[in-house]
């Protein structure tokens, strides 16, 4: 069958598992995480084969972490199911309650987008997080992920769709495509799919916006930034910048500048490189960058990498990073504003106001203060977890959770009201807030 058709069958029940009560939805999520338990021994051999057919491949060590769904991962995702469980229904919210005239009110309620598409990189945990989302924000999501995670994809799919359907929701809510093809043709599947979330590559991306007429959300890099100002405690830079690029260096929230103040780059620059050294990370500097550290490096520490001026737009995904000089925050806060993805972005200093300034004045979904850049994850928002981080600002920014998937419709009650009475002045709106 084909996606079209499939979809087409999805579109039927939309509304069934949009109208769902949030204890059958509830039901299927603890199903979910039980079922997941209870086959981990076979979805940890599927994940195996990826792995020993992308060592075999020679694929890149970025994409082997990411690859990895062993038991860490599982009680991750399990705690994810668990958090999301724990949370607010996002669907039936009033979030307007206005009364226009007497015995005319007019609410805003929250409701699931419909028929979600999401196209995800090769990451098993992934396909748990997002079908988990979409099942409690009440959408229907077709789910293509990595073709190097093909088995543990189709294993996970198979616990998770098992778990639902006996749970009593329908099963045609959930599609997994696996063939690379069924891209193109979801792509055509405008007036039936509602969204598309890409997650991967710059180009990926640009080709799924510039080939479908569905609405798309996402990011396609994650090109974040440090700051380290001139009022920054140094005992506090340091682990931050190191966490931010070691902690998970395949991540899109990993940085990949750090920006020094001139005025504190002779004290930090040697500290940062041979930090950065001690964790393996190659660090890449311009001329003049690399200057100042050389002039006041120690013998013993090591040499950075000279690149061009304008070579501080690459997302490196590995330990790998470039550091830049900027005179004062507003250079930082334009160094970021262009070279930067609009991702995540971070200032380390201890001036309340500077810290302010770049906060306002950086265009990025997530801005932080003293804080590692790889925080931006919708686990650790409390979301429960993430279908992505939209770098968009329109509907949803930043790591997009259950309120992300959702968006309202206005709901009118009257008592045989009409226009005209209004248009011509005999009756007049009230527009009264209610609690």
């Amino acid at each position: 069958m084909s996606i079209r058709e499939d979809v087409t069958r999805m579109k039927s029940v939309a509304a069934e598992l949009a109208s769902s009560s949030i204890e059958l939805r509830n039901k299927a999520l603890k199903m979910v995480a039980e079922n997941l338990r209870k086959n981990a021994d076979k979805i940890f051999k599927a994940n195996e084969i990826d792995i020993a057919n992308a060592n075999a491949n020679g694929v890149q060590e970025s994409v082997l972490k990411r690859l990895k769904f062993d038991n860490h991962k599982l009680e991750d995702v399990i705690d994810g199911i668990n958090q999301l469980i724990g949370l607010e229904d996002p669907v039936g919210k009033v979030t307007l309650n206005r009364e226009l005239d007497e015995g005319l009110v007019l609410k805003r309620v929250t409701c699931p987008i419909g028929i979600i598409g999401v196209i995800f990189e090769a990451r098993p945990d992934a396909l748990v997080q997002i079908a988990s989302l979409c099942i409690k924000s009440g959408n229907c999501a077709i789910l293509k992920g990595g073709k190097e995670t093909a088995e543990s994809n189709r294993c996970l799919f198979g616990v998770i769709r098992e778990a639902i359907v006996e749970a009593g929701l329908p099963e045609i809510c959930l599609i997994q495509a696996e063939a690379h093809s069924e891209i193109d043709e979801l792509l055509k599947c405008d007036g039936l799919v509602d969204l598309l979330i890409p997650r991967g590559s710059n180009a990926f991306v640009q080709y799924i916006m510039n080939n479908t007429k569905i609405p798309v959300m996402g990011h396609a890099d994650g090109i974040c930034h440090i700051f380290i100002d001139k009022d920054a405690d140094l005992a506090k830079a340091i682990p931050i910048v190191v966490d931010a690029k070691t902690q998970y260096s395949a991540a899109c929230n990993a940085v990949e500048t750090v920006l020094v103040h001139s005025e504190i780059a002779a004290k930090a620059l040697p500290v940062l490189v041979r930090a950065l050294n001690e964790a393996k990370v190659v660090v890449n500097a311009d001329a003049y960058t690399t200057n100042v550290y050389n002039a006041y490096k120690e013998d013993s520490d090591v040499e950075v990498h000279v690149i061009e001026d304008d070579a501080y737009n690459v997302e490196y995904l590995r330990y790998e990073l470039g550091i830049k000089i900027v005179e004062n925050v507003d250079e930082a806060i334009a160094h970021i504003n262009k070279f930067g993805s609009h991702h995540t972005d971070s200032i380390i200093t201890e001036n309340q106001a500077t810290a302010d300034k770049f906060q306002n004045m950086v265009d990025s979904a997530g801005v932080y203060h003293n804080a590692s850049t790889r925080f931006a994850d919708g686990f650790r928002y409390g979301f429960g977890a993430e279908v992505g981080i939209s770098t968009s600002k329109i509907h949803a920014r930043g790591p997009v959770g259950l309120e992300g998937l959702v968006t309202y419709k206005y709901k009118l009650t009257g008592n045989g009201q009409i226009v005209t009475d209004y248009a011509s002045g005999i009756k007049t709106f009230k527009h009264k807030d209610l609690d």
